[in-house]
């Protein structure tokens, strides 16, 4: 990846120290940026211009690198990676800013963790933005053992599997740890309970694309919700939505409602 990285800094939590970044005004409300599987807080939020187009709207967005991912620890132990433990990572980084409350915007299995952090601790989120997983988060995905199997496999040429191909290939472009990811895949995927996401009774608004054949229906989740709407990203499919410049103009509406 040939972009400028910006500064890390690092914090405590379960025992790990996790990097994050910071980028915008201190007094701007925060936006807390939960990335997805395989990925790292640059390449789903840098890269894609999200902490630019955020900063300059006023907010301060923070990004975290989950556990086994970028510069944060990696543990090889599935059991380090189900979604209530790394919500507690999150909910540790807005502790340890002293946000109070914020905005919550997940991409993937981002998005997953940010539903476990909100129905755990809503007090810390003021907004969700569930990006690239509709559904998908209450029905289950497909079957990610190929992932796993992709990623632990001695080379990219040994994978037959269209979808670990693709998750392989993105894991080397990161230099990802790839022991840490196939153990993260292996329990991340817990799935949520229908009655239990209808509770949220936070503002939330969830983006998929049109061509994502992942994310499940933004429009059935949205159903699901007292406060929600389904925005459709055109044309887009599960890796190219992110950075979609429909997508990032629905999120800017959306809290600028609030924040008026």
């Amino acid at each position: 990846m040939n972009f400028d990285r910006m500064p890390m800094k690092t914090f405590n939590a379960g025992g790990l120290n996790l990097a994050y970044i910071e980028d915008g005004p201190a007094a701007g409300r925060p936006v807390v940026l939960v990335h997805g599987f395989a990925s790292n807080a640059h390449v789903n939020w840098v890269y894609p211009g999200w902490v630019k187009v955020l900063r300059e709207a006023g907010y301060r967005a923070i990004a975290l690198d989950h556990r086994g991912h970028g510069d944060s620890d990696k543990p090889h132990d599935p059991e380090a990676y189900h979604p209530h433990i790394m919500a507690k990572d999150v909910a540790a980084l807005i502790d340890h800013l002293g946000l109070g409350q914020a905005h919550v915007f997940g991409y993937s299995m981002g998005a997953r963790i940010s539903a476990f952090l909100a129905l755990e601790r809503p007090e810390l989120v003021r907004s969700l933005v569930f990006g690239g997983l509709g559904m998908g988060m209450i029905e289950g995905v497909g079957d990610w053992a190929p992932i796993a199997e992709a990623l632990r496999a001695p080379s990219i040429e040994d994978v037959d599997d269209e979808k670990g191909r693709m998750f392989r290939s993105f894991a080397e472009q990161t230099k990802s740890d790839r022991e840490a990811l196939a153990a993260c895949i292996t329990t991340s995927r817990t799935l949520i309970d229908a009655d239990a996401i209808s509770k949220l009774d936070m503002p939330v608004l969830i983006g998929v694309g049109t061509r994502d054949d992942i994310a499940g229906s933004a429009k059935g989740m949205a159903d699901l919700l007292p406060n929600a709407r389904a925005v459709d990203i055109p044309n887009r499919d599960h890796m190219l939505a992110v950075g979609d410049r429909v997508f990032k103009k629905a999120v800017l509406d959306f809290y600028a409602e609030m924040d008026a």
